[in-house]
Parts: structure tokens; sequence; C-alpha cells
């Protein structure tokens, strides 16, 4: 089997595109190419989240499970979009269910493997936690706009008033 150096991908990806090439290179000995068919799940909700993705091609679906309506998409993620972020928090377990929506290439970076570089280079760390961190506001601003648009205009002007 031969290996691939993923540094060169990684640095084009959005979300590692302007890293240091030594950070590449550490990332890239956690990482190794997958590629998943429509309906695959990447994670599963309640799981170890023992990896993250970056999207190289294809959506992929943010799910959650309701009882009473079954699986309830949350956001549809597309290439340069990260998807899965709680291999950086304890107790590394997914909160959302994630499916390929179409056929999907991503990079999967071994999260623990990852966090032990970070521990070794703080400065890898910082930089990926600034990252991570951007990306959880966006999240975050992206499921605040759902909730305005679910709850209609009486919602939203209580939501927008922090009520």
């Amino acid at each position: 089997m031969k290996v691939h150096d993923l540094s060169g991908p990684l640095s084009d990806h959005p979300f590692l595109a302007g890293l240091k090439a030594e950070h590449l290179t550490l990332i890239a000995g956690c990482s190794s190419n997958r590629v998943y068919g429509p309906g695959e799940y990447l994670a599963r909700e309640g799981a170890e989240a023992e990896e993250f993705y970056v999207i190289r091609d294809g959506q992929v679906a943010l799910e959650t499970f309701a009882p009473q309506t079954g699986a309830r998409r949350v956001l549809t993620l597309h290439p340069g979009d990260v998807a899965g972020l709680s291999w950086l928090v304890e107790p590394y377990l997914w909160k959302l269910d994630m499916r390929a929506v179409t056929p999907v290439r991503v990079i999967a970076i071994d999260g623990k493997c990852l966090r032990g570089k970070c521990e070794q280079d703080p400065e890898l760390g910082y930089r990926l936690f600034q990252r991570v961190a951007r990306l959880m506001e966006d999240r975050l601003h992206a499921t605040r706009l759902q909730l305005l648009d679910l709850y209609g205009k009486e919602g939203a002007a209580e939501l927008a008033a922090g009520r």
C-alpha cells in the first residue's frame, strides 16, 4: 500500500490554509483519505468522536433524531467545510449524526493523534483552536438564523430581543 502525503491537499483546504508547513506535516501524519457513499454515516450521535473531517467533495448532512419526527437536518456541509468538532472537547462524543448526502471525499483526521501533537506543539494547538472557535461561531450564527426562520416574525422579534 502506497502512503500519500496529505500535506498538499490539507494546505489547499480553507480550514487549514495558511498554517505553517511543519504544522501541516504534523496534521498529515494523523490523516487519511476516506470516501462515503450517499446515505453512509461518517459519525453517529452519542458515539465516540475519534476524528474529524475536512470535506473535499460532496455534501454532508448534520442531523439530530427527534422521536416524534425522526431524523432532522440541522445543517448541510459542502466542500471546504469541516465536519465534526466533538473530537476537541471532552467527553469526545458526537452530538449529531453526520451522513453523506452525495458521494463524499474527505480527509479524516485522527483527533486523539492531533490532540497529542497539539500538546507537544502549543502553537499548533493555538492555531487550530482559533480556527475551531471561528467555526463554532459561524455554526452558532447559522443556527440562530434557522431559529429565526422557524419561529417566524413574532418569534424572530423575541429572539432578536434576547427573550
